[in-house]
This record gives C-alpha cells, sequence and structure tokens, in this order.
C-alpha cells in the first residue's frame, strides 16, 4: 500500500470515527441523528486543552467552550456574573467574596463517582486558581497571580458557594483578570489523576463538552446536555449539537475548505490570497460578494516586533540592538500605514501610539507619543549611536513565523533601506514562541492579544517582576520608574486615573523601545450565511453557545 493510500484511508476512517461519535452522542427530541456540527480549522495546532496553559489564541478558543470561570465577558467587554453570581470587595480593596451558583455541573468523566459529573463548589475555585501558582504544575499563567497574593492560602472556600480571594495589597483589574481563561474551574480528583495528560483529558463545566482528539488531525467535541446557562427566552445553551476542528496548518487550503462549506468559520486572512478576497481597502471583491459573512472589527491585539534588552543576558551582549538610539531609529524607519494598506489590505491601523491598542477602554490616542514614519531621524539617530549608514553595524538576526514571510520582508526591505542589515530565520509558531519564551532570540517578530479587558495586561509585558520564567517580559526590559508606577496604578482611586498612569508608563516603553508597534490588528472573521448567533467581542474570542447553524 503506497503512503498517499494509507494517508486517505487513514483520514476516511478519522472521518468515519467523527460521524460515529456524532451520531451516537448527539440526538434531537425526535431521536434523529443531530445535524448541527459547527466546523473549524486551527491551523496552528492545540498544545494542550488544561485551561493552565490557555497561552495561545487555539487554545484559548476551545478552553472557551469546554469551561467557565467566576466571571466572563460580553460582546461590549463589560464583565458579567458567570459561576459567580455576584461579589463584594471590601473597603481597602484587597478581600474579593464571590457567591457562587449551586447548579453548575461538571462534565462526565469516570473519575467521579459512578462516572458523573458533580457539582462545582467554591473548593474547586480554590484548588484551580491555587494551581496557577504552584511551581509543580508550572503554568504559563502563573505570573497573572504571583506578585498579588501571599501563596495558595489566598484563595479560601467558606463553603460550598462563597469563595474568597485575599489580595497582598488592591488590584483593581482583578474582576476583569479573572474573565481569563487561566481562571476557569477544574475539578481537582479528575486533574489529579490524569496529571500532565490532563492537557488531553480535559474536563470542565462549559457548553460544550470533550470527546475525541487525534492531535494535528482532528477535535471533537459535543454539547453539554447539562449546561446552566439559557438565552432570553429560558432555551438551554448551546444549540448546537457538536463543534469539529480539523488542523490544516496551510491557511490558503483551509480556505478552500471553507469556500466548498467544509468549514463553518475562518479567521483572519494570509497574505498569500488576501488580494483574492479583499480590496486594498478592506471591502470584499466582487468574487466573493454575497458568498459568506465579513465580521471585522477593532480587535485588542497588538502585532510588534520585539528587541531584547538585557545586557545581562550573553545573547544582548554583542547585539546592536542594546542601544536604545538604535531601537528608535528601527522604529522611525518603517513606513506602517504603507504595509498596512498593501499588505494587509486595510485590515488594521498603524501602530503610532503605544503598546495598549485602540479598543481598550482607557485608549488615547493623543496622550502616548508613539513612531511615526521618519527615515531621515532614523538614519540621524543611526549615526548618534556610532552607525552612520549601518557602517560596522553587525547584521541582526530576526526571528519570525512562516506565515508572515511577506511583512517581514517588506521591514527588511525597510531597515536595508537605513542601513540596517538584518537576516530573516522563519520558523514554525509554537518553536518561535518556545525559544522567545526562553530569551532566545534578540529580534522577533510577537503578538500580544489581550487575555482580559484591561490596559494592564499590555503594560505586565514591560514590568520588571514579570521577566523570564515568572511571566511575559519576553524583552527584558526593565525601568524603575516604569515599575514605581506600574505598582502605584494598584492603589490608584478611580478608573481614569489608573488609565493616566497607564499612559505614563507606556510612554516610557516608547521613549525605551523594547518594541516596534507594527499596528493594531482588526479581527477578520469569516462565516458561512447560515450562521447566526456569533459573537463580536474586541478579544476575538471565539464563542459558539449562542451560535445556530440553521
Amino acid at each position: 500500500m503506497t503512503v498517499n493510500v494509507r494517508k486517505k484511508l487513514h483520514l476516511y476512517l478519522v472521518f468515519i470515527l467523527f460521524w460515529a461519535l456524532v451520531f451516537n452522542s448527539c440526538k434531537t427530541d425526535s431521536g434523529k441523528p443531530g445535524k448541527t456540527v459547527f466546523n473549524l480549522n486551527l491551523e496552528d495546532g492545540l498544545t494542550s486543552l488544561d485551561p493552565a496553559f490557555s497561552r495561545n489564541q487555539y487554545t484559548l478558543r476551545m478552553d472557551n467552550q469546554l469551561y467557565n470561570g467566576l466571571v466572563q465577558i460580553d460582546d461590549s467587554l463589560k464583565v458579567q456574573p458567570a459561576i459567580a453570581k455576584n461579589w463584594d470587595i471590601s473597603a481597602n480593596g484587597r478581600l474579593y467574596t464571590f457567591h457562587l451558583r449551586n447548579d453548575v455541573y461538571f462534565h462526565n468523566d469516570a473519575h467521579f463517582v459512578r462516572g458523573i459529573g458533580r457539582k462545582a463548589t467554591a473548593y474547586d475555585f480554590a484548588y484551580s486558581l491555587a494551581r496557577l501558582i504552584d511551581p509543580k504544575v508550572a503554568s504559563s499563567g502563573s505570573w497573572m497571580f504571583s506578585d498579588k497574593v501571599i501563596g495558595k492560602e489566598a484563595f479560601k472556600a467558606l463553603n460550598d458557594t462563597t469563595f474568597q480571594i485575599q489580595l497582598k495589597k488592591p488590584f483593581p483589574p482583578l474582576i476583569s483578570m479573572l474573565t481569563a481563561q487561566y481562571c476557569s474551574v477544574v475539578p481537582k480528583e479528575v486533574v489529579e489523576f490524569y496529571g500532565k495528560d490532563f492537557r488531553s483529558h480535559p474536563v470542565g463545566t462549559g457548553p460544550f463538552k470533550f470527546k475525541y482528539w487525534k492531535e494535528g488531525e482532528v477535535l471533537v467535541l459535543l454539547k453539554n446536555e447539562k449546561y446552566w446557562e439559557k438565552d432570553a427566552d429560558g432555551k438551554s445553551l448551546p444549540y448546537l449539537d457538536a463543534i469539529k476542528s480539523t488542523f490544516i496548518n496551510d491557511k490558503q487550503t483551509a480556505f478552500m475548505e471553507f469556500i466548498k462549506k467544509d468549514i463553518d468559520f475562518f479567521n483572519d486572512i494570509d497574505g498569500s490570497y488576501r488580494d483574492d478576497i479583499l480590496t486594498k481597502s478592506g471591502r470584499v471583491t466582487k468574487k466573493y460578494q454575497g458568498k459568506f459573512i465579513l465580521n471585522t472589527r477593532p480587535y485588542l491585539c497588538t502585532e510588534y516586533l520585539g528587541m531584547l534588552v538585557d545586557t545581562t543576558l550573553p545573547i544582548v551582549k554583542n547585539s546592536p540592538l542594546r542601544f536604545k538610539k538604535v531601537r528608535q531609529a528601527i522604529n522611525y524607519a518603517i513606513d506602517k500605514q504603507t504595509m498596512i494598506k498593501y499588505l494587509r489590505n486595510s485590515i488594521g491601523s498603524p501602530g503610532y501610539e503605544g503598546f495598549i491598542p485602540m479598543g481598550m477602554p482607557g485608549f488615547d490616542a493623543r496622550a502616548v507619543k508613539g513612531y511615526s514614519y521618519n527615515p531621515g531621524k532614523a538614519r540621524q539617530l543611526l549615526a548618534e549611536a556610532g552607525f552612520p549608514g549601518g557602517k560596522n553595524m553587525p547584521e541582526i538576526l530576526l526571528s519570525a513565523t512562516t506565515t508572515t514571510t511577506d511583512l517581514i520582508e517588506y521591514i527588511q526591505g525597510e531597515l536595508n533601506k537605513i542601513g540596517v542589515k538584518t537576516r530573516v530565520e522563519v520558523t514554525q509558531g509554537a518553536s518561535l514562541r518556545e525559544l522567545i519564551s526562553k530569551n532566545g532570540v534578540n529580534f522577533f517578530r510577537g503578538t500580544w492579544i489581550a487575555d482580559y479587558p484591561d490596559g494592564e495586561i499590555y503594560l505586565s509585558v514591560f514590568y520588571s517582576k514579570n521577566k523570564i520564567p515568572f511571566g511575559p517580559n519576553y524583552t527584558g526590559f526593565h525601568n524603575a520608574e516604569f515599575d514605581a508606577l506600574f505598582e502605584k496604578a494598584y492603589i490608584a482611586n478611580s478608573d481614569s486615573a489608573r488609565y493616566k498612569l497607564y499612559q505614563q508608563m507606556d510612554n516610557i516603553v516608547m521613549e525605551e523601545a523594547p518594541v516596534v508597534i507594527l499596528y493594531y490588528d482588526k479581527l477578520v472573521n469569516l462565516y458561512q450565511n447560515n450562521i447566526t448567533g456569533y459573537s463580536k467581542n474586541a478579544q476575538n474570542l471565539l464563542m459558539l453557545k449562542r451560535v445556530k447553524k440553521l
């Protein structure tokens, strides 16, 4: 049997298995097989289905179907109750008391008594949040609480429905932070049975439950018949019977599957075929008008270039990026407006302000001074740094992913115009993320997506106590004034006061230039015309519990 024949046979068997799983598990009221299967593609794969490791967009999307937390956000980025019905905050801003629903159950699993999912309680939240800061777990979300609480005792269940969080000091964005998927509730007995394998045996309380995952090929989630949320008419959510995801890593191939209607949802449009779908002004071309629904709006996502600036690291000692004026020159050298128009088809806004993106509450373009296109200023700064016209400057290695080749080649050309020579190293997304998380690259293409809708999540990337391996300070940035303002924001007595501190911090980052803000993204979601009820939130969270497939 040839390799191609074996591959086709294997894919056929996976297809048969999927439908067997759905038909055996999803029945309509009349007993007929359910037909409402939502199909999507996760081109960059999944690293885990454990919410303690929900650090990339693909994991976030699936965790959002499987789990719940204390609170959740709506499409307006407003915090809404979830498992917590309501909450109280002490006068000193350090003690939060949550009053929980009494009708939320975990999905069934063999490691519950009689295999039936039990009720989720405050004790489960105490375990779940304490797990995030457990060094044995090594959660990628440990930084969220590591500087805010003193040990796991900070998370306390008073009884089944009363849960408390005791902070070391006030932290006004806490309620927003708790909407992050990291803060989902999980059952202790199941997690501890599977250990690290919980990543592929997830059990939550969400609208869909796990059924099957063949890594790199197919993922199947089924409707949670015991789900606690209802719609405005009192009908139980979700409406869909199942979710099926494929893992086609070539976006153009995946788009063709979407056009054939084999996929119901398609996220973002890759440069290799963007002109076929969108005009330079960002409208759907005549070829595809009416063929699908285009959902586009501001997205809490900053696309940037990161530069490692921690001179104590051996990799930085001979890097020209250790000089601030070189970093500033790079910032001035890139024509972002042209880049957005011709490489992004006007999807996104040029990064002329700070790291906090457009669309975030408190964003003010007038209050933060970033970098506009000024090649003359770039050349001047290079000369002041001792590299006139790039003379005597070592070649800089720029690390990027396979999906951003056109953008990186454009940046390479822009830097070459001022005399900065770069060599581009292209690698797979997961591999590059691993290198970045270990301070293994000097100059890299990065993306920062809001885990929760507060500017603090962006500024935390530059807080010195969040340096690797404790947090997401991937540039090794350390500035005493910034740190003092970051901590001062914890005790700001109003949102407006906090936003002003955020703007001061963002200006410090822009002055020191450990990053180049390329653009503030816009989400581009394509849905088939028979899909309704989809979400439109600026975090680009895929919320499928209210989706209907006609």
